[in-house]
């Protein structure tokens, strides 16, 4: 059974996020069984897009929420508020690029969007 295998690796970035985070205001989507997880950025004051292009300069991949809304939920504030995360790399670059996610979830906050 390779459920326990990434439940401790889902277990294993909940942390590094619980750190790379701490003081800001994000919630995690309830993690159902995937390789990823569904990171809510509430009040991001840069849209989901944005930070993808950020963390893709810094070569961390992630997928903007944006991506997974119909058009009509354009609107709705919290599409480009979310991030898909992938855990199911190495610990090592999930780590480091959870790190870097941090960073610059806590820049576009600093900066207020700017």
């Amino acid at each position: 059974n390779i459920q326990p295998y990434y439940r401790s690796r889902l277990e294993q970035a909940m942390h590094w996020l619980d750190v790379a985070l701490d003081g800001t205001p994000y919630r995690i989507h309830v993690a159902e069984g995937a390789f990823f997880l569904w990171l809510w950025l509430e009040g991001l004051p840069v849209s989901s897009d944005v930070l993808y292009q950020r963390l893709k300069v810094r070569d961390t991949l992630v997928i903007s929420g944006s991506h997974f809304f119909p058009t009509s939920g354009a609107s709705w504030p919290h599409r480009h508020e979310c991030l898909r995360i992938s855990y199911a790399q190495a610990p090592d670059q999930v780590e480091q690029g959870i790190r870097i996610i941090g960073e610059e979830v806590r820049s576009a906050y600093a900066e207020g969007g700017a």
